[in-house]
């Protein structure tokens, strides 16, 4: 009988693709947040009229990512799905309580007249709740969770602490930058100034979060700090850090010369090295620090079942995402279309 997991490495296939999907789903849902988190400083009313059609053709499409990321998680690594998602119950409610409020407010924004106001404040706390609760998932699962046999020993709070305030504030500032370069590739005008200021306002903050990420990483697990600074695999990863600081002063420089395109594919460049270099620290760990993709690994034959339907309908979603994406390209405007 034909045995596809005799053939492939499903465990690492899975891997990959829930890594790619969170990856995909940190840079395309993160440029709407960062408009959401933006919203209530733009200048005017038109403003953030065309803010909001700048990403209406998008967001909703953008968490398909998201979904593949956790249902793949449940799916193919049941034990770590497990494990983490009593440790995180809290952050991940409160941030698809984020994602739903968002929504909500998107769709009556465009129907409100006297209550529009109300619905711009709750796209951008929406937007901001979510994100800040991702961020700080993020800076729970960096620390580790505490693990004991095949269960989750921790307390119910343990994800709230110093770090991961400060890893929750880090990604707003990082959201709020690849917002702000969207809207300078995607709007002109009065908005596209103030958008160009906030994304040269936010880059320095950015930058300084990045740092103090890339330094506590390694002083808090000996084992980060042995795989990063040993030779010769410090000069193996240098290339990182250095690719990370020369495109922050590209985007610098393209922002004060006027170019519109470059700084938003700049900045996702600077969130792809950052989450390059995330995985190389936690690798191969998917509860990091205490089981490895491979012993949270589901039995061969529902991988093997899985990764069926998904190299089908995988294809389809990124292809119709590319045509959304080239439909819809140019310019937005202030008039609602949606």
């Amino acid at each position: 009988m034909f045995s596809l997991e005799a053939f492939i490495d499903l465990p690492m296939i899975w891997y990959g693709l829930i890594i790619t999907a969170v990856m995909l789903y940190v840079i395309l849902d993160g440029f709407d947040l960062g408009v959401g988190i933006l919203f209530p400083f733009a200048p005017s009313e038109k403003c953030r009229d065309r803010m909001m059609n700048s990403i209406a053709p998008f967001w909703d499409g953008n968490e398909t990512w998201l979904v593949l990321g956790g249902g793949g998680l449940f799916a193919a690594f049941p034990l770590a799905y497990a494990i983490l998602m009593p440790a995180l119950y809290i952050p991940v409610t409160l941030m698809l309580l984020g994602l739903i409020f968002r929504g909500v407010a998107f769709e009556f924004r465009f129907k409100a007249r006297k209550s529009r106001r109300i619905w711009d404040y709750s796209f951008h706390g929406g937007s901001l709740l979510a994100t800040v609760m991702q961020g700080m998932i993020l800076g729970a699962l960096v620390q580790g969770v505490t693990v004991s046999g095949r269960s989750f020993a921790g307390g119910t709070f343990d994800w709230i602490n110093a770090y991961s305030v400060m890893t929750g504030v880090a990604l707003v500032f990082g959201y709020a930058l690849l917002g702000s370069t969207w809207l300078v590739m995607k709007t002109d005008g009065i908005t596209q100034s103030w958008a160009r200021r906030s994304a040269s306002y936010v880059l320095g903050y950015v930058g300084l979060f990045i740092a103090v990420v890339s330094i506590s990483m390694p002083l808090m697990k000996d084992t980060i700090r042995g795989l990063w600074f040993s030779l010769p695999n410090f000069f193996y990863l240098l290339p990182v850090p250095l690719m990370t600081a020369l495109l922050f002063i590209l985007i610098w420089r393209d922002l004060h010369i006027g170019r519109e395109y470059r700084p938003f594919f700049m900045s996702i460049g600077i969130f792809l090295l950052g989450y390059l270099g995330l995985g190389i620290s936690l690798w191969p760990w998917i509860v990091p620090h205490a089981v490895s993709f491979r012993q949270a690994a589901a039995a061969p034959e529902s991988q093997s079942l899985l990764l069926v339907g998904t190299a089908v309908m995988l294809p389809v979603v990124l292809a119709y995402t590319a045509y959304c994406y080239y439909v819809f390209r140019g310019k937005a405007s202030h008039e609602s279309g949606y």
